[in-house]
């Protein structure tokens, strides 16, 4: 019984040294493309004032559904992504942007 169990064994690692060997040549990584890093346009256009009853301006940072865009998704820097819910969120109230989608 010990002698069947050697011989797998050795099957085994034969096995293990024969993938080690071929895997270098296989095996090539997917290199994702670099994009590059959103940057901020209230940040950069000092002009660019967040207001809430400018509804086209805020249209472009909402859903189709009236969701509000992540700041990953639109680049915006934490501060004026805050300024730029309250702004939302106040033209909602004012019946400027929708609060729910079409």
């Amino acid at each position: 019984m010990s002698e069947e169990l050697e011989m797998k064994a050795e099957a085994v690692e034969e096995d293990v040294k024969v993938e080690e060997e071929a895997a270098p040549e296989r095996v090539k990584k997917y290199k994702k493309p670099v994009s590059r890093k959103k940057v901020c346009a209230f940040c950069t256009d000092k002009n660019n004032v967040i207001d809430y009853k400018d509804g086209a301006k805020l249209r472009r940072y909402i859903t189709e559904n009236g969701k509000i865009l992540p700041r990953r998704q639109t680049g915006t820097c934490a501060r004026h992504q805050r300024e730029l819910a309250v702004a939302i969120k106040r033209a909602r109230v004012m019946a400027i942007l929708p609060f729910k989608g079409e």
